[in-house]
């Protein structure tokens, strides 16, 4: 069946829509020989496509996997000074690819999927997808500590975090362990909003990442997701699933006192 080329190269795991047709245009996808453009269509089973020289397979059956990353291991599939990457944890066939990095100091859950459209969906920043963690800190963190990491704060690159939930897992007692509920990515965010406010992280877990929760995976476990997870996934890739803004508390405005004609009050001339 043919069908435009960013939607086969997409369908067949090389990335979103948007990389492939960037791909497209910088000339590194072939088609039978020549150099394809935008708005060409395809038969992967009967064309050569080729990506920078390797040529395109037809798409294999998506697959979802959730995976706990264990501390020192790497979220990428290509290892650095021979230390662990994920895919050492996966024995499947398919090629996956990590949705969602965790630097090597950090752990819990990373998706790994063949499907682009939904790992853009679940990666940019522009769907407002929610990330989950628990993090344990040095010390409990007082009032405005929280207040100040729920508003955002500005890092010493000079830019200012967006607004997050940042709860007590129990206001009772005296845990160091907080909940956050976050929409950015940035590297290293959350030590470094922790250091900015005095604060120091000791463990930093990912429990979920979308609609997708780590549940009872331990360190170095995997799991195929279920259907309804999968379910859940294709209403992200259609665009029916983009998340809502992360809301923090405001303190109520106070009532200005107006004139009497304008809280509807005629007003006697003389």
């Amino acid at each position: 069946m043919r069908q435009r080329l960013q939607k086969a190269m997409a369908q067949a795991g090389i990335g979103s829509r948007r990389k492939c047709e960037d791909l497209i245009r910088a000339g590194r996808v072939m088609i039978n020989g020549r150099v394809a453009v935008l708005g060409s269509k395809v038969d992967v089973a009967e064309d050569d496509v080729r990506i920078d020289g390797e040529r395109l397979r037809a798409a294999e059956p998506h697959v979802y996997l959730a995976l706990y990353k264990p501390r020192g291991v790497l979220s990428s599939l290509r290892s650095q000074g021979g230390r662990p990457t994920v895919r050492e944890f996966v024995p499947v066939d398919q090629r996956l690819y990590p949705v969602g990095r965790l630097d090597i100091e950090s752990e819990g859950l990373i998706l790994m999927m063949n499907d682009g459209e939904a790992a853009h969906r679940l990666t940019h920043p522009r769907f407002g997808h929610d990330k989950e963690y628990r993090v344990l800190l040095d010390s409990k963190p007082d009032r405005s500590q929280l207040t100040a990491w729920r508003k955002g704060v500005v890092l010493p690159d000079g830019k200012r975090t967006r607004p997050a939930r940042v709860t007590l897992e129990d206001p009772t007692k005296d845990s160091r362990w907080i909940r956050i509920v976050m929409r950015e990515g940035r590297k290293r965010q959350i030590r470094d909003v922790a250091a900015s406010l005095g604060l120091s992280v000791k463990r930093l877990i990912r429990i979920r990442h979308g609609p997708i929760r780590i549940g009872s995976l331990k360190p170095g476990e995997h799991r195929f997701l279920n259907q309804k997870e999968i379910e859940k996934l294709a209403s992200l890739a259609s665009g029916k699933g983009e998340g809502k803004r992360i809301k923090t508390r405001k303190a109520p405005r106070k009532k200005k006192q107006g004139n009497r004609s304008k809280q509807g009050v005629m007003e006697k001339r003389p």
